[in-house]
């Protein structure tokens, strides 16, 4: 049997309302602004700002305004690596918080969490390579 304790649903319920949250405040403002707009007020990204190269999530807010306005085409081309990525790690959230929830605990095997990284650094040196066909707009 299963023991289901107030607390642990709590958290659940704290985690789940937190990320939704902030994706309601993030995705109403990409709905009104674009980032493709130099002039629109968007957070300068800490790598590029210091390093000059681009991170694996550089063009994120530009991809999330695409699909949110239905252009696919243009979200690959800002960031075809979180086209990909977002969803799984979603997946991996949800599939977390429903075992969570019926008390029973979860963790992603390993190997998710090392091929999560190891995709974000080989995305990160590839759009970083001379001559990249797709940098971020």
């Amino acid at each position: 049997m299963v023991v289901h304790s107030a607390t642990e649903r709590h958290h659940v319920i704290g985690v789940l309302g937190g990320v939704l949250t902030g994706v309601a405040i993030g995705v109403g403002y990409l709905l009104l602004a674009d980032p493709h707009n130099p002039s629109v007020a968007m957070p300068t990204c800490p790598t590029k700002l210091v390093t000059g190269f681009d991170c694996p999530a550089c063009g994120g807010l530009r991809m999330a305004h695409s699909i949110l306005h239905g252009d696919w085409a243009r979200a690959l081309h800002d960031n075809a690596y979180l086209v990909v990525a977002l969803p799984a790690g979603t997946m991996m959230l949800l599939m977390w918080a429903n075992r969570q929830w019926r008390g029973i605990p979860w963790r992603p095997p390993r190997w998710v969490a090392w091929s999560f990284l190891a995709t974000a650094a080989l995305w990160a040196v590839v759009r970083n390579l001379p001559g990249w066909p797709w940098p971020p707009t």
